[in-house]
């Protein structure tokens, strides 16, 4: 289902099909507004994911103001991959890109966790929706509560239906 782009909504653009795995679980979540999230196919590769925002993103997201970006990447264990791409996004849009991921691989993740890449996904709206953060503590997911923090603030009010 694709987004109203005249409204807020997020789009997630994920490295690879594993990221992409995640990030459909998220949309699990029974309280999801699936209008305003759209998964994009996966870009092969986090610096194919930096290229192609440059290349495909930066100019819609100039045009339309309600148009949020998470750049979902593997960090590979490389503690300086969150500054370069942060480099790499303009400064008029670094409120509206967040960049998240897992530290290692998601296959590292997985086989921690014993869950499929959906329930990881899955698990992880809950804890958005829910505001904890049992599984975003975890040693691979914790270097993200900067970003996530970020990312609550600006687009939980419009990405979780209220309960009724």
């Amino acid at each position: 289902m694709s987004v109203n782009k005249y409204l807020p909504h997020i789009l997630v653009l994920p490295e690879d099909k594993a990221d992409s795995d995640i990030a459909n679980g998220f949309l699990l979540h029974p309280q999801l507004n699936d209008r305003s999230i759209q998964i994009l196919s996966p870009a092969g590769g986090w610096k194919a994911v930096v290229d192609k925002f440059e290349k495909s993103y930066v100019t819609t997201m100039l045009q339309h103001l309600n148009r949020y970006m998470v750049l979902l990447i593997d960090f590979d264990e490389k503690e300086d991959r969150f500054e370069y791409i942060n480099q790499r996004i303009p400064d008029n849009l670094k409120s509206r890109v967040f960049i998240l991921g897992i530290f290692a691989e998601p296959e590292d993740l997985k086989k921690t966790l014993k869950k499929s890449f959906e329930s990881i996904g899955e698990t992880l709206a809950i804890s958005c929706a829910n505001n904890t953060s049992e599984l975003w503590e975890h040693d691979l997911l914790k270097h993200n509560k900067p970003e996530l923090e970020r990312m609550i603030s600006s687009v939980k009010p419009f990405l979780f239906n209220q309960a009724r």
